[in-house]
């Protein structure tokens, strides 16, 4: 009996590069939909594997699927998935790990150091009626790159990637992952932090690399942001509910954080009333100029990481359903 791999959001003109990975014996559905509750009961029921990019899969939406056997989350997060549902329906959950590891880790830097070098300062004051003096700009922002502690939280994959730029261009780099073995800080030839605390508390320009999960949710509250210095900057090209979005807006207003850099916010798209930041920046409101950059999620984005995760994803579902072993699994107890 031949497979069924469903692709619900319609992303691909053909079917060209699955047909080549999967090969003659899966069938490939392609749909239009918002969200998966769109779908009709019989393509639920015939899909072996599920490929989701930006819908959210619910544990109402794996009880329409039957006979599903596996989810393939096209990207690294997975926290839109039920994997506490999925694993009731004993469905296994996967991701692509290694996509847009360069991507990702090229934004957090070019954020990190649009600031500190003050490029979005002299943009905007450049541009002013009349224009800033053809002077320096002294302000807290712009600091030598090997007088300051590069913070991470997350040393995962991109994490890596971002402390060996970090470390390219002379930071000191200091990080934060309880889930990881000893030696890696050896390895790296950087600090490990034993606590979270300790990191923010040395910490002058901070990037954030953690999947969002249940201990992640909220990590970065507004009193934990509080222990960075004085003119810290805080860059967060991860999951936006990691971090209290309205913390940063009140601290980098203050003047206690001196820049900020997001390519996600808690909702994506934002939908009203959009975080207090968001609209300050929109706004252009003038302590943000200069200071905060906004992208839309867009840190992964190229043409050859899009290409990725077209054909990463597919490799991945057919090792799942088809062997020999599958690969990227995301475990119960992530949950």
């Amino acid at each position: 009996m031949a497979i069924t791999v469903l692709y619900p959001e319609a992303l691909y003109a053909d079917d060209s590069v699955e047909r080549r990975i999967f090969g003659p014996d899966v069938n490939i559905v392609f749909r239009d939909t918002k969200e998966l509750s769109e779908l009709s009961d019989a393509d639920c029921a015939a899909a072996d594997g599920l490929m989701i990019l930006r819908q959210a899969v619910t544990p109402a939406d794996f009880a329409r699927f039957t006979k599903l056997r596996c989810v393939v989350r096209m990207g690294v997060g997975y926290d839109k998935i039920d994997r506490k549902a999925a694993a009731q329906h004993q469905v296994m959950v996967c991701n692509v790990p290694d996509y847009g590891t360069t991507e990702v880790a090229d934004h957090a830097m070019s954020l990190a150091l649009a600031l500190r070098r003050g490029l979005l300062l002299h943009h905007h004051t450049q541009r002013e009626t009349p224009p800033a003096p053809w002077t320096v700009i002294r302000d807290p922002l712009l600091r030598r790159s090997d007088v300051q502690t590069f913070g991470i939280v997350g040393l995962g994959r991109i994490g890596t990637a971002v402390t060996l730029r970090a470390k390219a261009f002379g930071f000191r780099v200091a990080f934060f992952d309880p889930n990881l073995p000893n030696g890696v800080d050896r390895a790296l030839g950087v600090t490990r932090c034993a606590t979270l605390e300790d990191l923010l508390r040395q910490t002058d320009t901070l990037s954030i690399h953690a999947p969002l999960t249940v201990e992640t949710n909220g990590l970065l509250t507004r009193e934990r942001l509080s222990l960075l210095p004085k003119g810290a900057v805080v860059v967060n090209t991860a999951r936006g509910p990691i971090v209290d979005i309205d913390a940063l807006h009140d601290l980098l207003k203050s003047g206690h954080l001196a820049g900020v850099g997001i390519d996600v916010v808690p909702v994506e798209p934002p939908v009203e009333p959009v975080p207090a930041l968001l609209r300050a920046y929109r706004a252009r409101e003038p302590w943000t100029e200069g200071r905060l950059i906004i992208t839309p999620h867009s840190a992964f984005f190229t043409p050859e990481a899009w290409d990725d995760i077209r054909t990463k994803s597919a490799e991945t579902i057919r090792a799942a359903l088809l062997g020999p072993k599958p690969q990227n699994v995301i475990t119960p107890d992530m949950f």
